[in-house]
This record gives structure tokens, C-alpha cells and sequence, in this order.
């Protein structure tokens, strides 16, 4: 952090003041420009939230509808909500399995992409990626757009010790809020193609000095994209003063990413907190294709939109529904409450006006007008409208069109004639099918972030880097690695997992292959070893009682395998000799088997030492047998 100080110390004052200015131009110029787009997310947050009398007037600014009459009902039914929860849920399945795959046969490429992918698992699992994925769902399905931010934390990581206790570093990835990034094109679809992109975001003045070692006076921050909250408001029955979230003792830090070009060919990274500038330099990370410099941001869309930056939301189309719909039962409502309470009509003179009005027509109540006039009755239509009952029926209907999600995710409530246990699940597919365009989007997104993820551990790991990760035989395993034993040009990037395969099909499917026999050997039985693959499968994996002492075997003759590279190893009489043939016979054919002559030797006498052994166990267990029968 002093080095970038020290760095920008050299410049001249006029230059940091000229660059100052010329970025917070840039900057306003782009808040104007999609100044709608921030009021259209910023309406869509108020109506998940339930504040659903909220408008856009025709300067371009939020402002509370007001009722027409006083009297009129403004109660909420929020159906937006629940629809959004639905497709979270359904959408929190979307966790795919980030795979390295060689790009040739080559044993050095296998090795590569095997360090790769459990390079890859170790950072997500550090860094909680699937919380990240999460968050950024959320963002994505309420404001149609979420982004991620990956960039090396120099302070992360083990501890390396000396003096002042240095680090050794990690990636860490971060769900960004579609309000703190302002591209220079609104047009231009992909990330990487923007000209420029600016990171706008209110941090405390104590975060400030700490990430740039720069003191900065501080304010309080209320304007809404610099600091959006989730609950848009405290209302009562849809109405009611929006609190805006204040973010006290801070400042506005602004980072200013321009692409590579002909005058800046490893790009500029510009980064201005409040009126300081911190840091002015070449993009710092090697993200992109071909080790060349990009931005260290990645994009997911909720529903992507063609010729625009920014995605859009199911909540946009959701909207003038749910206005209908708050209409209809608000109208519905006032009649049902003018039949039960009813309009009274009095004869002027007749009666007591003002204790009418206080108390109205009360059960049982004496009512004392004046002779000879006509006594106070009640107004109003016999029954119900059916045109209520169609059109609430119709606009629920449209809610299921228009948010993807059918009553049978919301709600388990089935309104067809199906019944079937094969017509049900068509269905539940249909339903996921509507998700397809979303999922897609995460999916995309998963696989960008895992290739910088690579990248960066590409350029910043270092040497002799300390990773742990599970092994053969469901060990952990200390492996030591560097920078230069990664490489993320050469491997193809995988998602292994379907969103629509739940851990039920997986069983379904498992336990049909079991009764077709599929998972027998030639002998019709099923090994000890896929016995014990089928049980992790099912989610059974931690069941000792049910495994028995195969995986004790099998651990053992894996450490045997390490032990015969070097020297030769004899047969234990209570080795499990066929668990033991099958490990090492896996080793030999594994490519961690270097082919060393003396190696093979010593395996193959190995083997046919348990081969011997095996037999001879088998003919002491038929004498056994043969005299207990006798007996």
C-alpha cells in the first residue's frame, strides 16, 4: 500500500487535479446517462419489498402515487415475492462442478489439468464461492444484472512469517451490485468489449486508509446508488416515508478501468478516493486470453437482452400485473364492505345525523326518527359481482406466464387433470425449462469466473505454494506447487452438473441401473468397490457399519503403492487380497505410475504373491467346508 502512495506522491499536483476532475466528469456523465435504468432496479427493489404505490413521474424520479379518493383501499398482495423466492430456489441448485480438462493426451498436460482443478476447488472452497453465487442471484433476479469481481488479496492467505508477518496471497471473488458499475457503452452487450469501465463504491474512511494508505476527510453518503439497501421501505398497507440507508464517515472511491489500446498498451487502472489520487497505473491483472490484460469483472444476467449492457428483470414484466391485481381486490374489497356495512340513505331532518355518522347502523340498535318521515336504509347491490372472481382468476394465470414459476413450484398445487406419476414430472421439467435462459447465464458466468480465478493464480502464486487437497482414497493430501505448474490456456473448462438433476433423480436413476444389473461384474455380484462408489453416490458415504473394512484396505495398498516406487513390500496375510489386486493393478494403469522397470517388477511380484495367497485362502476355506459337511 506505501508503494502506491509513494507512486502517486511523484506526480505533479496539477496532474492529480486534472485527473481527479477528468475522471469525476466521466463519472456524472455516466450516472445521467442511465439514470433511468438505476430508478427502474430501484423501483423493482420497492415492489419485492411490498411498497407497491411507487412510480416513476415524468422527470425520471420516484414519487408515491396517491389515491384518488381517501377512502379508497391501498393494501398490498404481494405476489412478486413469493415468485422471486421460487426462483432462487430453484435457482440455488445451479452449483456446478468446475473441472479442468487436458487439452492433449500428453502426460504432462493430464498433470496440469489435475493441478488445475484441485487449484480451482481449493480458492472456491476458501472463498465460499457458492454464498457468492448466491448473493449475486439475488442481485441478478431483482435487478435483471449481478456481476463478479475477482482480483488477488495480497493480505489473504497463509501466514509466511518473518518481520512483519507476511502473506503469501489469494483470489478472492466478490458479488458486485449492478448500481457500482458504470460501463461506457449501455449498448455494447459483453464486458470485455466496453472501452471503459468504472467500479463507483462508498467505503468508510478507516477501509480507505487501510486499502491506500491515504487519509480522506469523510461524509455522509444517502444517494441511493451509492448506497442501495434491500428493504426499500417501512410502509403501512403499500403507503408509506421511505428510510434511506446512510452510510456515515465515508467517501466515495472511484476506479476507472481502461482497456488495453494503441497509447496504453497494458491498459490504465485510475483509482480516485474522494478528491485524492491513490492509484494511477497499467491494469494490474493478466486475466484475459493469452496472458494479456483485461477487466477483472464477469457478468450474469437474469434474462439477457440484445443490444444492452445490462440484463433485464422478471420484476419488469411482473409489475403492471401486480398493479391489476392490487386493483382488483383493493375494488373487491370496498364491495364486500358496502355490502356488509352499506351506504345509508336519510331523509334530511329525519334522524340524528352525527350520532348516525359516529356510530352507524350497530346490530340491535334503536334507531328514533321523526314522525312522518322516511326511516335511514341501507344502499348498495345485491351480490357480487362475477367479473371480480374472472378477472382475480385471470391476472394469477398471467402471474404464472409472466414469472416462469407454475403453481406446482410455488405451491404443490396441481390444477390439471394429470395425475400420473410421469405426466407430474413432465411438468416439474417444463417448469425447469422456463429457468433454462437464467441458468445458462450463471453457468456462463461460474465458468469465466473459474478462468480468472486460474489466471490469477497463474501470475501471483509463486513458488513452492502450500495447497491442500482430497486425494485417492478420500486422504488429504499436502501438495506443493507454483505459479509456472499452472496453465490455464491449455485446458477446457467444465460444468459437470445439470441444474435439473436433483439428488432424487440421481437415486431414481441409480437405483435402475441397479436392478438392471448394470452395476454387477461377469459374476452377477457387486464388488466392495462399487458397493462403496454407489453409497457416496446416494449420499450414504460416512456409513463404516455398512462399508465394512474395504476403504481400510484400500488405503492401505495405496500407501504400499508409494512404498513399492522405491523398495519392495510383502504380503500380509490379512490383507483383503482382492481389494488389494484392484488398487495396485489401478496404480499401474494410473498415470502416476512413472513405468521404471525395477517398479514393475516389484508390482508384478507383488501381485502374484496376493494371487497365491488368494488361492490358497480359497482351498483352506473348501477343506473347511468339505470336512464341516461330512461331520
Amino acid at each position: 500500500m506505501k508503494q502506491r502512495r509513494e507512486k502517486t506522491e511523484r506526480f505533479d499536483k496539477k496532474f492529480e487535479e486534472r485527473t481527479v476532475h477528468e475522471i469525476k466528469e466521466i463519472f456524472k456523465a455516466r450516472q445521467e446517462e442511465r439514470r433511468l435504468l438505476e430508478r427502474g432496479w430501484e423501483l423493482n427493489m420497492n415492489f419485492l419489498s411490498g411498497n407497491q404505490y411507487m412510480g416513476i413521474n415524468a422527470a425520471g424520479e420516484l414519487e408515491e402515487e396517491q389515491p384518488r379518493y381517501y377512502w379508497q383501499y391501498r393494501r398490498v398482495f404481494n405476489h412478486i415475492a413469493p415468485a422471486i423466492d421460487t426462483r432462487c430456489a430453484k435457482l440455488a441448485r445451479v452449483r456446478p462442478k468446475m473441472t479442468v480438462r487436458a487439452a492433449t493426451g500428453e502426460e504432462s498436460d493430464l498433470r496440469t489439468a489435475k493441478l488445475s482443478s484441485n487449484v480451482l476447488a481449493s480458492v472456491c472452497d476458501e472463498c465460499a464461492f457458492d454464498e457468492i453465487i448466491s448473493r449475486a442471484t439475488v442481485w441478478s433476479e431483482t435487478c435483471g444484472t449481478a456481476f463478479y469481481k475477482i482480483l488477488w488479496d495480497a493480505r489473504g492467505g497463509r501466514i509466511l512469517g518473518g518481520i512483519n508477518a507476511a502473506r503469501e496471497g489469494t483470489v478472492r471473488v466478490a458479488a458486485v451490485s449492478p448500481f457500482e458499475i458504470y460501463p461506457e457503452n449501455l449498448a455494447c452487450e459483453q464486458v470485455e468489449e466496453q472501452g471503459s469501465i468504472i467500479h463507483a463504491k462508498a467505503m468508510p474512511v478507516a477501509e480507505i486508509e487501510e486499502s491506500y494508505g491515504v487519509r480522506v476527510a469523510g461524509r455522509d453518503i444517502e444517494e441511493f446508488s451509492l448506497a442501495p439497501y434491500s428493504a426499500a421501505s417501512n410502509f403501512m398497507g403499500g403507503a408509506g416515508a421511505s428510510s434511506r440507508n446512510v452510510l456515515k464517515n465515508s467517501e466515495l472511491v472511484i476506479e476507472y478501468y481502461e482497456k488495453p489500446g494503441v497509447q496504453f498498451p497494458n491498459g490504465r487502472l485510475i483509482v480516485i478516493a474522494g478528491d485524492s489520487l491513490v492509484f494511477y497505473g497499467d491494469l494490474p491483472y493478466r486475466n484475459g486470453e493469452n496472458g494479456t490484460r483485461t477487466y477483472p469483472f464477469v457478468k450474469q444476467c437474469a434474462i439477457e437482452l440484445s443490444g444492452a449492457f445490462f440484463g433485464g428483470s422478471v420484476i419488469d414484466r411482473m409489475i403492471p400485473v401486480q398493479r391489476a391485481f392490487n386493483a382488483v381486490k383493493n375494488r373487491k374489497h370496498e364491495f364486500l364492505n358496502r355490502l356488509t356495512m352499506g351506504v345509508v340513505a336519510v331523509e334530511d331532518g329525519s334522524v340524528d345525523t352525527e350520532e348516525l355518522l359516529e356510530d352507524g347502523l350497530v346490530p340491535g340498535k334503536v334507531i328514533v326518527y321523526r314522525q312522518g318521515s322516511t326511516p335511514p336504509k341501507v344502499l348498495g347491490a345485491d351480490s357480487m359481482p362475477s367479473e371480480f372472481h374472472s378477472e382475480e382468476e385471470r391476472l394469477l394465470d398471467e402471474f404464472i406466464l409472466v414469472s416462469g414459476v407454475s403453481e406446482i413450484s410455488s405451491n404443490s398445487y396441481n390444477r390439471t387433470n394429470v395425475s400420473s406419476a410421469t405426466g407430474l414430472q413432465l411438468l416439474i421439467d417444463l417448469d425447469d425449462t422456463r429457468l433454462a435462459v437464467t441458468t445458462d447465464s450463471i453457468k456462463r458466468a461460474v465458468k469465466k469466473v473459474g478462468k480468472h480465478i486460474l489466471r490469477l493464480m497463474r501470475q501471483f502464486a509463486g513458488k513452492n505454494r502450500l495447497m491442500r487437497m482430497t486425494g485417492e482414497g478420500r486422504k488429504v493430501e499436502i501438495y506443493y506447487f507454483s505459479s509456472g505448474d499452472i496453465s490455464s490456456d491449455d485446458v477446457v473448462f467444465e460444468a459437470d452438473t445439470d441444474e435439473a438433476d436433483s439428488p432424487a433423480k440421481r437415486r431414481t436413476l441409480i437405483y435402475e441401473m441397479y436392478n438392471a444389473g448394470l452395476l454387477a461384474g461377469e459374476d452377477g455380484k457387486i464388488s466392495e468397490d462399487t458397493r462403496e462408489r454407489v453409497l457416496d453416490a446416494l449420499g450414504f458415504g460416512n456409513l463404516d457399519s455398512t462399508r465394512g473394512l474395504y476403504t481400510m484396505h484400500a488405503n492401505k495398498a495405496a500407501e504400499e503403492n508409494l512404498r513399492m516406487l522405491r523398495e519392495e513390500v510383502s504380503v500380509d496375510f490379512y490383507d483383503d487380497d482382492g481389494a488389494h489386486v484392484t488398487e495396485h493393478t489401478r496404480f499401474l494403469l494410473s498415470d502416476e505410475f512413472s513405468g521404471d522397470a525395477g517398479a514393475k517388477a516389484r508390482f508384478e511380484a507383488h501381485l502374484r504373491a496376493h494371487g497365491a495367497q488368494k488361492r490358497e485362502k480359497e482351498d483352506s476355506r473348501a477343506a473347511a467346508d468339505s470336512a464341516a459337511a461330512k461331520k
